[in-house]
């Protein structure tokens, strides 16, 4: 059997997203690389399944990517995970990708859940041209991209913390047009999630109104 490396999407909260074919390739991959290992054993164990699982974090020695280039030239099947949703956009899978096809080997994408496509999906906005930026800087140059969101066009997507939402609101607030529409998904698929959708001052009331705990994706509508 030929080596692989499944790029694998799993849930971003509710465990009932992961698909029938995500649950297959776990069970039949030879190991699992991930970002967090408690996190992708919690899953594994809500899967019933036991796999050997491989670190591969943001500071991961480039030996630990070498090595699982060397198994998969060896034969084997390696599933790679992040911590939730759909790797490839805020974790360190890119760089296992480029590893692998940089050396002539087989990758295959097992979509599923993203917070970046479930988010854009019951905005409302027109979301045929966007920009995703990420998470907010804590403090370097977080004034400049402010400004470049307020001037930008299209909409922006970008995702915050509970312990930074209202701040990085409040600070956004001041260089956007106070009419232009703002959409915040809390906790998607999870069992607090909440959607959010107005003007800024509006949206950042309602957030004071329930509750900013939580993970947070926010999108900048249309200019």
């Amino acid at each position: 059997m030929s080596g692989l490396l499944s790029i694998v999407a799993t849930p971003i909260g509710n465990l009932e997203d992961i698909t029938a074919r995500a649950v297959r390739v776990l069970g039949e991959s030879d190991a699992i690389a991930c970002e967090d290992t408690r996190v992708t054993s919690k899953l594994l164990s809500h899967l019933a399944l036991s796999k050997p699982l491989l670190s591969v974090h943001e500071h991961t020695n480039p030996k630990a990517v070498a090595s699982i280039v060397d198994r998969i030239k060896k034969g084997e099947r390696i599933a790679y995970v992040c911590d939730a949703g759909t790797p490839g956009m805020n974790d360190p899978g890119g760089k296992v990708v480029a590893a692998v096809m940089e050396a002539g080997l087989k990758v295959e994408t097992i979509p599923g859940p993203s917070a970046l496509t479930a988010a854009i999906s019951v905005c409302g906005f027109p979301m045929d041209e966007f920009t995703y930026i990420g998470f907010i800087p804590h403090k370097k140059g977080r004034e400049t991209l402010f400004k470049e969101i307020a001037e930008r066009e299209t909409p922006t997507v970008f995702l915050e913390s509970t312990h930074r939402i209202m701040k990085t609101l409040e600070a956004l607030s001041k260089h956007l047009d106070p009419e232009r529409m703002v959409f915040i998904g809390r906790e998607l698929t999870k069992l607090h999630e909440t959607l959010y959708r107005g003007m800024i001052t509006d949206v950042i009331h309602q957030l004071e109104a329930t509750s900013t705990k939580g993970e947070f994706i926010v999108i900048i509508g249309k200019a």
